[in-house]
């Protein structure tokens, strides 16, 4: 599919082409969403630059994500979706940038290019060239992974309220399970927000490296060191976050630890407190002839008394001693 969006008295007028219409030439953002091969040919034509297919995005190594065409520049970059879905080419965009237009090639559905459809369809301050769309959505997309890193911060918070918040007991097995588990999954949504500012830093540094390539002008050079500096500090946002994930993971550990320590400690004691009864009872399970409470009519209730009475002193000796 490919949606052209051309210069419009409000901003950009978005249009859907059908399979047998003509790119416009007056695109200034061409989006191919699963472009088949006679539509990145027709981008092809209009940008002067080789477009990328599927094969080839996933193929692109992570130093090869940018590189120099004749009429443009190919930039391949995974966007904050990336936290949502395991698949690298869904969560991915590549794009061919020169000084006139912007061409996006996708294979899913990133919200950061859903919120770039509505800016440019009603902000009319956007300039009509592919740097300025490029730009308005490098703003998008560093809010997105601040929103992103956010939102692992707030999950973070809700579980430790949650991992810390009863004290320990022994019937918190299960949730400490849960707490494990969505711990991994905080996790891999930081580990790959990191990848996504990692990348996203590279693309900003190669577009501010080819700034004359682009006609950029102050404004613009100075945003790109501005959106580099806000990639850095969400990165290092993440970086502090993943040490309070690693705080959390180990105390949570530490916790069942302590409940496994607590069961055997119950068992432990039990077993000790029952020990003298037991002595008890094996002493008088002897088979001996010369056993003077064999005879005895009060034997049997003697014994049963002496066993409580053990039982009883040694609870009371545990309790004193708070071992219970």
């Amino acid at each position: 599919m490919i949606i052209a969006y051309c210069p419009s008295v409000n901003g950009l007028e978005r249009i859907e082409l059908t399979d047998d219409a003509p790119l416009p030439s007056t695109s200034v953002w061409i989006d191919l969403i699963s472009p088949t091969q006679e539509e990145r040919t027709k981008a092809e034509r209009l940008m002067g630059a080789e477009i990328p297919n599927r094969d080839e995005i996933t193929s692109i190594e992570t130093s090869e994500r940018f590189y120099l065409e004749p009429g443009a520049v190919v930039m391949t970059a995974q966007m904050p979706a990336v936290s949502h879905t395991l698949d690298p080419v869904r969560s991915s965009v590549t794009f061919v940038l020169n000084a006139k237009r912007l061409v996006t090639v996708r294979y899913g559905e990133p919200k950061s290019l859903t919120l770039l459809t509505r800016k440019v369809q009603s902000d009319a301050t956007i300039a009509h060239l592919g740097p300025a769309i490029m730009f308005a959505l490098l703003d998008i997309i560093v809010d997105r992974c601040a929103d992103e890193m956010e939102t692992a911060s707030a999950c973070y918070d809700d579980l430790a309220l949650k991992v810390f918040g009863d004290g320990l007991n022994t019937r918190k097995t299960a949730s400490y399970k849960d707490a494990i588990r969505k711990l991994g999954r905080i996790g891999l949504r930081v580990a790959k927000m990191h990848d996504v500012c990692a990348g996203l830093a590279r693309m900003v540094l190669y577009i501010s490296t080819h700034a004359k390539r682009f006609n950029l002008s102050d404004d613009q050079v100075t945003d790109c060191k501005m959106y580099g500096r806000d990639i850095h500090s969400i990165k290092e946002y993440g970086d502090a976050l993943d040490n309070k994930l690693t705080f959390l993971l180990d105390a949570t550990v530490g916790l069942v630890s302590m409940e496994q320590n607590q069961i055997a400690k119950i068992f432990t004691v039990l077993g000790l407190i029952f020990l003298p009864p037991t002595l008890i009872a094996s002493i008088y399970g002897m088979n001996f002839v010369n056993m003077p409470e064999l005879q005895w009519q009060m034997g049997f209730i003697f014994a049963i008394g002496l066993m409580v009475i053990s039982v009883g002193v040694t609870f009371f000796l545990f309790r004193w001693l708070r071992l219970l």
